[in-house]
């Protein structure tokens, strides 16, 4: 079974030491969901829920919540991220998010993609509970993590 790389050899937590490793261009993409009323949708598309225009609201929440990443995981590598996008799509009962970030560094960006997911959700939760209160945030995940190729 592998060791997981977070644990030292007494079982302490640890920051992994990836001072070692070559700098590369790394990108994730994460996903998540959030289940509406179709009702909610709508108020969301005409742009008449009280606090504001949620899916421009939740943009700016993911790529600051993404920016902020090794601030709220405690052993995550402070990254300099070079692009984080989020992108929303609403579908008949549900909002779907997608976040992809990028950085070149000794280390990936997956945490950096699945808190920015995390947190544009949230703020679409947090815009829209006055008027849905059976919201349900699902299938938060990691849909891809790569080193990109340079030239």
């Amino acid at each position: 079974m592998a060791q997981l790389s977070h644990i030292a050899e007494d079982g302490s937590a640890r920051m992994v030491d990836v001072s070692a490793k070559p700098i590369s261009a790394r990108e994730a993409v994460a996903a998540g969901r959030i289940l509406l009323r179709r009702e909610t949708l709508e108020l969301i598309a005409s742009n008449r829920i009280a606090k504001g225009n949620v899916f421009a609201t939740a943009r700016i929440a993911g790529v600051q919540a993404a920016k902020q990443t090794s601030q709220l995981i405690p052993l995550c590598h402070g990254l300099n991220l070079s692009h984080v996008d989020i992108d929303i799509a609403a579908t008949d009962d549900a909002v779907e998010v997608t976040c992809t970030a990028r950085t070149s560094a000794q280390t990936g960006v997956e945490m950096e993609a699945l808190t920015g997911v995390s947190l544009a959700l949230l703020t679409i939760y947090d815009m829209c509970k006055a008027v849905d209160k059976k919201m349900q945030i699902t299938d938060v995940r990691l849909l891809s993590k790569r080193k990109i190729a340079t030239e």
